[in-house]
């Protein structure tokens, strides 16, 4: 039996079925079309068919299907449906196209929307052509909607089948688009459009994304989409002025359950972090008006304009309708060609492992009084109460010779294990089990969790699913040797965040020294990467721009520290919390701020080539950014003291660290030793606090990866990646008034050409253009600084010239060499 479902839930099995669902409605069309010629004069022999009649092969049957095909139409149209069956065949083809994953499709969606309208339509054309059943072979609304319209018809009469029939029309298209409510409104108000553009531009006004062009219209947003998806999504404004009911939520479903979860997709969650929990609160405080005061702080500056600003405005901001029709990754882009994740518990080997262990411990004088065994994916813990009187060292002390009588690749003894009496001695299983990445979403505590950044790393010891809140981490330090699931366990982390972030909650800053380890990543730079402005590509891989990325981090986080003060919050939770109720006003630069978590591959090379100048600026970073959303997360393969220094140690509590070659290495990630007794091929520990977790780390494919990727790169994104603020490094050091300009670089003429051309003074303009580094490009800016040619520095803007044309350059020129 259990061969049996597993073959049935095979990729082969899905393939078959839907290829036969395909094929049947493909017969159907061709009975159902040959019905509406054909079924006149096949009507007589099936209302009366004689014994064997169909059977034979003279049945005189005209239809193309044949004897079959003539019954399936004639019971599926007459005695059911009437004209509205096609529905069935319809659902039929979309069934066998999702089972053979040529197209992802919401069955549960399709299946009620079709049913729904098979139904409406049965009994609407029975009400309609009722009268023509006695004259004609079909019926249009088939046996079912007949029967149906005469039982209402008794019991509302004909009127209230029309109302009912009118009403439930209009349920469904809420329920499909509630675009069908401003519809209805434009009809029995036609000059709600109007008023609903006047408001509209007031809002666009109030509100402009922090990284979209104004000047972008209508027109372009839907042509730039339309060159990626080919069923482009249309923008939808909406008024500030109407009620919270009539405002557009996105589609908000429940968690299914676990075993029917993949046949769910992972649609927007409806509101963004802080619209349920305050979302009652903010209708409340619409309807009183100004009668009640705000309960919040804010700075003297700003509390007045503040309060103003929220007294006309009474919907919470959702920063989710920036790309409204964006939809979270499917399940099933996760392959699942893959065997039951559930260890299979091999009774002998548990058996005779635990005889080993008694035995062992017999010979060296130590008796045990229980044992018990707990089977993981790779791993099975042996839990040993010991008896009175036995010293846990000593026990502890025979590792090795424990290992020697199980011939196992390595044990691992924790004595005492946290929170129990017992001693555990995790040994390897002799067949491990691959946890996959689609069993960890899939689960119920994935799909159910409240975590804001949610990381699921894989299943413990005890098969639960292992996941941190990487807000609470709030750092992590990933270390481990070459080929031991590093490079997977930084793909699981992306992937998780992926699956529950949308893009305006969530950017990545990613480097990548290898340049090819993140590069599948790249397709998805207008909805989740972030990058310097003039920057190229936003998957870095030039070491001589990390640092100058990693100091436009730490103004960010400046900026962002700004932000908080003026608006008397302690951490963006609140701070986001305040600006999605209204309660502060963008025009005083506030805005939406989406969490950025720093990905840094290889942080041994960097340390190589760059030393304290990429050490101080992540050492900054790991010790204030937590507040302001801005997480880290490093990897190495050399877990040695000069690349994990003390400094980076002590500002990343998290640490994950794959299998390592020696002691010293386990040492050096962990403060403690137990990272180089592991298997490999994704076991890890996880430490945050007192004592590791061993977790096998979720398994998640490059081919994965790129369906994913390719998925959110279909639909509609931002006009451009998420732009970090320049900075200039030299402008901490130097000031224009120490500029030595008597000896003006070469390029100093040129680059202000190219500024007055461009009308806007950038460092990494220079740089770019003339192919030099930001050092030099640093000191040419401070030059034309100096010579009055352009601005002091604006913050994460352009520098303004000050040079109207060359005429005007000249003079400054000639004036400098007087």
């Amino acid at each position: 039996m259990a061969k049996t479902v597993t073959a049935l839930k095979s990729e082969t099995a899905h393939f078959i079925i839907g290829l036969f669902c395909v094929i049947f409605g493909v017969y159907l069309v061709l009975a159902f079309c040959s019905f509406f010629f054909t079924g006149g004069n096949d009507q007589s022999i099936l209302d009366h068919p004689n014994h064997g009649e169909l059977l034979s092969t003279n049945n005189h049957i005209q239809n193309y299907a044949g004897a079959k095909g003539a019954q399936a139409a004639e019971f599926l149209i007459n005695d059911c449906f009437g004209i509205p069956a096609f529905l069935i065949i319809v659902f039929l083809v979309i069934a066998g196209m999702k089972l053979m994953k040529a197209y992802n499709f919401n069955l549960t969606r399709w299946f009620l929307g079709c049913m729904v309208t098979m139904i409406w339509c049965s009994v609407t054309l029975a009400f309609i052509f009722g009268k023509t059943f006695s004259d004609s072979f079909i019926y249009p609304g088939g046996l079912h909607g007949y029967n149906s319209c005469l039982w209402i018809q008794s019991q509302i009469g004909a009127p209230g089948l029309i109302l009912l029939l009118i009403t439930t029309a209009v349920l469904f298209s809420i329920a499909l688009s509630k675009k069908t409510i401003f519809v209805v409104r434009k009809a029995l108000h036609p000059s709600l459009k109007k008023n609903k553009e006047e408001v509209t531009q007031k809002e666009e006004r109030a509100f402009t994304p922090y990284n979209a062009q104004p000047e972008m219209t209508a027109q372009a947003e839907a042509a730039d989409e339309s060159e990626e998806d080919s069923e482009p999504a249309p923008a939808i404004e909406l008024p500030v002025s109407a009620s919270p009911e009539e405002k557009e939520q996105p589609l908000e479903i429940e968690p299914a359950a676990e075993e029917d979860f993949a046949e769910t997709d992972y649609a927007t969650e409806g509101n963004a972090e802080g619209d349920e929990e305050n979302g009652g609160e903010e209708e409340e405080d619409a309807d009183k008006g100004e009668e009640k005061e705000p309960v919040f702080e804010v700075s003297s500056e700003t509390k007045e304009e503040d309060k103003e600003y929220r007294g006309k405005i009474d919907q919470p901001y959702n920063p989710r309708l920036d790309l409204e029709y964006y939809q979270f990754p499917t399940i099933d882009l996760l392959h699942n060609d893959f065997d039951d994740n559930t260890p299979t518990i091999d009774m002998e080997e548990q058996t005779a492992n635990k005889d080993r262990i008694i035995k062992v411990l017999r010979s060296f004088g130590i008796e045990i009084s229980s044992i018990k065994a707990s089977v993981g994916p790779t791993v099975t813990l042996y839990e040993i109460t010991p008896a009175e009187g036995v010293r846990i060292s000593k026990i502890r002390n025979l590792e090795d010779d424990i290992a020697l009588s199980l011939s196992a690749l390595g044990i691992r003894i924790i004595a005492p294990i946290p929170g129990k009496g017992t001693i555990g001695i995790e040994v390897p299983n002799a067949n491990p089990r691959i946890v996959h990445m689609r069993s960890i979403l899939m689960s119920k505590k994935f799909q159910e969790t409240t975590f804001d950044l949610p990381v699921a790393f894989g299943k413990t010891i005890t098969n639960e699913v292992f996941m941190v809140d990487l807000a609470k981490a709030p750092h992590m330090l990933v270390a481990g040797a070459t080929g031991q699931g590093k490079s997977v366990g930084l793909n699981t982390i992306v992937t998780s965040l992926l699956y529950k972030k949308h893009p305006s909650e969530l950017k990545f800053v990613i480097i990548d020294p290898k340049k090819v380890e993140f590069a599948v990543y790249a397709p998805i730079e207008r909805h989740y990467l972030a990058k310097l402005p003039d920057a190229e590509d936003a998957i870095i891989t030039d070491t001589s721009k990390v640092v100058q990325t990693l100091n436009s981090l730490c103004v960010e986080m400046d900026t962002r520290y700004g932000l908080l003060r003026d608006a008397g919050c302690r951490n963006i939770k609140e701070y986001n919390k305040k600006f999605i109720n209204r309660q502060l006003n963008p025009e005083n630069g506030h805005h939406f701020l989406p969490y950025i978590v720093v990905i840094i591959d290889e942080f041994g090379d960097l340390i190589m080539t760059a030393g304290k100048e990429v050490e101080l600026p992540i050492c900054r970073i790991a010790q204030l950014a937590r507040a302001v959303g801005i997480h880290a997360i490093i990897a190495t393969q050399r877990p040695t003291t000069n690349i994990i220094t003390g400094t980076i140690k002590a500002n990343f509590p998290a640490r994950v660290a794959f299998r390592v070659a020696s002691m010293m290495d386990s040492r050096t990630i962990l403060d403690r030793p137990g990272a180089q007794q592991l298997i490999g091929k994704g076991d890890m520990l996880y430490l945050q606090g007192n004592d590791p977790v061993r977790v096998q780390c979720a398994f998640v494919d490059t081919p994965e990866v790129e369906d994913i990727v390719a998925y959110i790169s279909r639909q509609q994104g931002y006009p451009t990646a998420f732009m970090l603020p320049e900075v200039d490094e030299n402008s901490g050091s130097s000031s224009s008034s120490e500029v030595d300009m008597n000896k003006l670089d070469p390029l100093f003429e040129e680059a202000a050409r190219l500024l007055i051309y461009h009308q806007q003074g950038s460092t990494s303009l220079i740089q770019r253009k003339f192919s030099i580094g930001y050092n030099r490009a640093g000191r040419i800016m401070d030059q034309l600084e100096h010579a009055g040619i352009v601005g002091p520095t604006n913050g994460s803007k352009a520098r303004d010239v000050l040079c109207v044309d060359e005429n005007d350059l000249q003079m400054r020129m000639s004036n400098l060499k007087n």
